[in-house]
């Protein structure tokens, strides 16, 4: 079949918050590429319909981003995988897929309604074996988690106040040469806007003057256009 007749088979679960409207130039493109790269997932697209049945946020990571982050984390083939921000587990699932049957995810959740509900989801899609998920405040589960056993890949997905005290828990957790993303970190382009002041965009702009001067770590930031709207993540490598 050529890519002109292509259409998806299915629409993807729509999620529906967002920190800027999205052009529907980038939901189409989404689901045009979508519909070649990312079959169907029964599993996934359940996992965000029960976290709204049970009145989750709809404040996931999408279908393309999910798949971005399985991509990084088997293109450097890893074992052990730190999460903070669990949410319904949508994104803990991908990262499950993308270590080995003797690998682990650990993820980490503030809440334990939003705990059970990812519990149930990693059920479902067959990788509970492969994670486990730590509850209550991150910024003091994260101090408990011993350096000597390292990760590969920390992602950092939670409250933007705090992404600097987790960025700094993450680089003491990863192995060197492993890998630090950190989600949201354009926000519509409030972060360069320095007329906009809040907690959130404090956390990000503290995180970027810590990592300008930290010589152990190396990291560019990515801005994406998409179904959820103008935003963007920081990938860095602890050297």
């Amino acid at each position: 079949m050529s890519s002109t007749a292509h259409t998806p088979s299915q629409t993807p679960y729509r999620r529906t918050t967002m920190l800027s409207k999205p052009d529907p130039n980038w939901v189409r493109s989404d689901d045009f590429h979508a519909s070649f790269l990312i079959p169907h997932d029964d599993a996934l697209e359940r996992s965000l319909k029960y976290s709204v049945e049970q009145g989750l946020p709809e404040i996931n990571v999408h279908a393309g981003q999910g798949k971005l982050l399985n991509l990084f984390a088997r293109s450097i083939q890893a074992k052990r995988i730190l999460e903070v921000g669990t949410l319904g587990g949508y994104s803990t699932i991908w990262f499950a897929r993308a270590v080995p049957e003797d690998g682990q995810v650990i993820t980490c959740e503030l809440k334990e309604s939003f705990a059970e509900v990812a519990r149930n989801n990693f059920e479902y899609a067959g990788v509970a074996n492969k994670i486990k998920v730590l509850v209550g405040p991150a910024a003091e589960t994260l101090q408990t988690l011993p350096s000597e056993e390292k990760f590969d890949l920390a992602f950092i997905d939670a409250d933007k106040a705090s992404n600097l005290t987790y960025f700094l828990q993450a680089k003491r957790l990863v192995r060197h040469g492993g890998v630090i993303i950190v989600d949201n970190v354009i926000r519509n382009g409030t972060v360069a806007n320095l007329e906009i002041d809040d907690e959130n965009v404090r956390g990000v702009r503290n995180l970027l003057a810590h990592i300008k001067d930290d010589k152990e770590v190396d990291a560019t930031t990515i801005g994406t256009v998409s179904e959820k709207g103008y935003d963007g993540f920081l990938y860095s490598i602890y050297l």
